[in-house]
């Protein structure tokens, strides 16, 4: 009979995140993207097809607290943005499918607090994962007019609004040209 044993853990060692999965399954950013957007399109498949609204919204949310605890840690600033969109893309493609002649925007409303429920417990678990977001402030911005096309759109508007002025400040001509004839 075999035995392993392992070296004891030294005492200074980093402890890696409470919230770091154990197994040896992980998601990149894409495949969770794609696994938001699948469990949405198909909960919300399900909740048109049975009235059960409610479970679309509980599949969402709890979608997104494991996509968000068996993403990379690198994909994780990826998985903080999209509940959003992927529930609003899996939202249309289930309106596509099962609406018989137009968008209902109505049950986009409805699931709104469900939405917020589940961005913010992504938030929450990236959090705890470690991902801290990184803010990089700017040295130096250019100036609007040093841009080309915004400097372009910038004088087109100026002129735009000068243009405006004089008609608005001026009097009307013809007005002046009837009192002339009387």
């Amino acid at each position: 009979m075999t035995q392993t044993r392992t070296a004891p853990r030294p005492t200074g060692s980093r402890r890696s995140p409470l919230l770091e999965p154990s197994g040896s399954i992980k998601l990149t950013a894409r495949g969770a993207v794609v696994a938001l957007f699948a469990a949405s399109l198909l909960g919300l498949l399900l909740a048109a097809w049975t009235g059960w609204t409610a479970v679309a919204d509980a599949i969402f949310v709890v979608t997104c607290g494991v996509v968000a605890y068996y993403t990379r840690a690198k994909g994780l600033r990826v998985v903080v943005v999209c509940p959003p969109l992927a529930f609003l893309a899996g939202a249309a493609c289930a309106q596509l499918i099962t609406a018989p002649d137009s968008f209902s925007a109505a049950e986009l409303g409805t699931a709104t607090p469900w939405l917020f429920i589940g961005t913010a417990l992504t938030i929450a678990i990236a959090l705890g994962r470690g991902y801290r977001p990184k803010v990089s402030r700017p040295t130096e911005l250019p100036r609007p007019t040093e841009m080309p096309v915004i400097g372009r759109l910038i004088e087109a508007a100026r002129h735009l609004i000068q243009a405006a002025w004089r008609l608005l400040v001026s009097r009307p001509r013809w007005k002046d040209q009837r009192i002339r004839r009387r």
